[in-house]
């Protein structure tokens, strides 16, 4: 029999388990009738006492085993249920008829008053070791104070193959979700983060929820977090029910650390018209895994392995944005793609976040993923649609004020900036004050560079400091130094009910120009209007939300193409560039595990035609310098170029599985109309029915409305 064998299983199997007995009084061993009125050790102690001699007095040494004069250890893992029933749970032995004995004389075992957590029964594993041949508690003390003796009088060293009692004495506690509590950050999921957006909006609160995504410990503070996950639980009392229902595969709770550990799924089959191909499908598996050392220390990672094919509008925009190299496409907030069989796509993601909070002030996150600067669906000045990338950033709150500094390191994939196989590096760093000016209003200030690798300049020290002004540092260094962008945002509390939020972004400004009234291409600006109204109707848990977004041509753009605002050929702001005007409208319901959700999307854009008679960049594409082919210095409008409308309908409704990994069961339609003025092979006029059914862990967003 292997040694190492019952540590392992037993560390797996009691992982959730509380087996400790603390003077705190919250927690207490089961009681057998001889061993009430003791407490803490003593209780301990009668309780494994009673135990071993019942085993004693009932176990049946198989005859065969007698015969052969066999000695050794049978390890019994056993529960004792909220009712005070005992069950085996798993039995190391070296021969089957003494697991069989073992489990029929645990099956005899008195019905006792079960553990106490806090006051309520709950179930609790414990292990046991039966030596053979039996013996008797009291035969066991014995033993073991006359072994004590002898070695204590000996003068001589006796060779032993003690072992050490570290692994065994692990204490776990009852898990009691303490990531509800921590500062991992919740994964940004728009679905999500409705339930708990009308707590943390409501008049007079003091946070700050323009920076996303949320650490548990933020919104913990307006919305209990574990409280309306109880509400959620079905309950289940047997192995898997609990696992499928209601908690993670895996998690364990100890002295100051707890983790988790989650399988990921996405997987979705769904069928779109029109379509190359008979079906659409995303196939996705991965990992997560969830930590605390400690109130300060929080971790957490995802892992991925991706196949999937999408509609035929979708498939395009990810080929169309493919990197250089020979891969086939870039999917759109995910990454690189590779080919799978003969007409889908093999995409990997990782996502990780190590957070450390020293004080109440202070939180600094090291990580790989994406954030989110706004209150709305889109943000203007640094959203979540571009693919994850390393990054990090520091969290300062105090007063009435959160102040957030990102430090990023960002790739340009493109085949112009391609050396040796060997993607651009750039680097861009961003600043964003929150303020909340009274009990309804609140402003916030946002700025951030981009700059690139040339003449191995690395990651410029410049823009290190988290109060300076960068517009200044970008002028001081040089000419071409960087890419700053500025931007403003607000939001007033009209009631708990209503808010109203808005965003302005600037790229670039000439006060000359906008004296001058002629609309120069210079005056780089883009802006967010959009309001929310939770509980709608006074329907509970019913939000609505309208949002219209006006970026002009060439925003986000750079003289040059390198230091635009963008990541892996996607735009690090709006996901559409530049040159647009988009309006959006949102109905979000749900009640206990049921959900639906609706978004209507009308839009303008203006298109390149990237054909042999017009080849001028119109300002849509980030990925094109702002001086090159430039039709008009003035007369600048949105819409110019190849004026495409958008239509977008997107419903999606299901059931919550399981609360722990935010797992659903769904269906989702959409419909797309897409009706440039003139077809191009990248603007092709179509309209898209695209069905789909699914289970997945919603725990970002996708995005589909190109």
């Amino acid at each position: 029999m292997k040694k190492s064998l019952p540590f392992l299983v037993l560390l797996f199997l009691t992982s959730t388990i509380n087996a400790q007995v603390t003077k705190k009084a919250t927690e207490r061993f089961p009681v057998f009738p001889s061993c009430e009125n003791l407490q803490f050790q003593a209780l301990e102690t009668c309780f494994y006492n009673q135990v071993q001699d019942f085993v004693y007095n009932n176990f049946k040494v198989p005859e065969k085993l007698k015969q052969s004069n066999y000695k050794g250890t049978v390890i019994v893992l056993f529960e004792v249920d909220d009712s005070g029933n005992f069950k085996v749970q798993y039995v190391d032995a070296i021969d089957e008829s003494l697991v069989a004995e073992s489990k029929r004389v645990f099956a005899q075992m008195p019905k006792i008053d079960p553990a106490t957590y806090n006051g309520n029964p709950t179930y609790a594993k414990y292990t046991i070791k039966i030596a053979i041949p039996l013996q008797s508690a009291a035969e066991l003390q014995a033993q073991k104070d006359a072994d004590a003796l002898a070695e204590k009088n000996s003068k001589l060293f006796k060779p032993n193959d003690k072992q050490l009692s570290e692994l065994d004495s692990i204490k776990y506690k009852k898990f009691d979700n303490p990531q509800f509590e921590s500062h991992i950050n919740i994964p940004f999921s728009h679905s999500y983060y409705s339930q708990f957006d009308d707590e943390l909006n409501q008049v007079g609160a003091n946070n700050h929820t323009g920076s996303k995504p949320f650490s548990y410990a933020e919104v913990s503070k307006y919305y209990n977090l574990k409280e309306e996950n109880q509400k959620l639980l079905k309950g289940k009392k047997e192995w898997f029910g609990r696992k499928l229902w209601d908690e993670s595969l895996v998690q364990v709770q100890g002295e100051d650390y707890w983790f988790t550990l989650n399988p990921i799924f996405d997987i979705q089959m769904g069928k779109s018209d029109p379509s190359v191909a008979s079906y659409t499908y995303v196939n996705t598996r991965g990992i997560q895994f969830n930590g605390g050392l400690g109130k300060e220390l929080n971790f957490t990672t995802t892992i991925y392995e991706s196949q999937g094919r999408f509609a035929d509008y979708f498939n395009r925009y990810a080929e169309s944005i493919k990197p250089s190299g020979g891969d086939p496409a870039i999917i759109p907030g995910i990454g690189i793609a590779k080919p799978f069989k003969s007409d889908a796509y093999d995409f990997p993601l990782a996502e990780a976040n190590l957070s450390y909070t020293p004080s109440k002030f202070i939180n600094l996150n090291l990580g790989y993923g994406k954030n989110f600067i706004g209150d709305g669906y889109r943000s203007l000045l640094l959203g979540d649609g571009a693919s994850p990338y390393p990054y990090f950033k520091l969290n300062t709150t105090f007063w009435k004020i959160k102040y957030t500094n990102i430090y990023t390191w960002l790739k340009d994939v493109r085949p112009d900036v391609t050396v040796d196989r060997t993607y651009a590096t750039k680097f861009a760093a961003s600043h964003y004050l929150s303020l909340n000016v009274t009990n309804k209003w609140n402003i916030g200030l946002f700025e951030s560079v981009v700059w690139t690798n040339t003449n191995n300049r690395g990651f410029d020290m410049s823009f290190v400091n988290p109060i300076i002004f960068y517009r200044t540092v970008e002028f001081t260094s040089s000419a071409r130094s960087g890419n700053a962008l500025l931007g403003l945002t607000t939001k007033v509390k009209w009631n708990n009910q209503i808010n109203f939020y808005g965003q302005f972004l600037l790229d670039e400004f000439s006060l000359k120009e906008i004296k001058a009234g002629n609309k120069s291409w210079k005056n780089k600006y883009g802006y967010q209007l959009g309001a929310k109204y939770y509980n709608a109707f006074n329907i509970k848990n019913l939000l609505l939300q309208v949002e219209y977004n006006h970026v002009r041509p060439y925003v986000y753009s750079h003289s040059e193409a390198i230091t635009n605002y963008g990541h892996n050929n996607q735009s690090l702001g709006h996901q559409w560039g530049g040159n647009f005007k988009e309006f959006i409208a949102i109905a979000r319901y749900h009640k206990g595990r049921y959900f639906a959700d609706a978004k209507v999307t009308f839009g303008e854009r203006g298109l390149d035609f990237n054909n042999a008679t017009d080849n001028y960049n119109y300002g849509s594409n980030i990925y094109l310098s702002y001086n090159d082919n430039r039709p008009n210095d003035t007369g600048v409008n949105i819409g110019q170029g190849n004026k495409t409308s958008i239509f977008i309908t997107d419903l999606q409704a299901g059931y919550l599985i399981n609360p722990a990994t935010n797992m659903k069961l769904f269906g989702s339609f959409i419909y797309r109309n897409f009706n440039p003025a003139t077809e191009t092979a990248t603007a092709i006029k179509e309209s898209t029915t695209w069905f789909s059914v699914g289970l997945r862990c919603d725990i970002f967003n996708w995005y589909f409305d190109y």
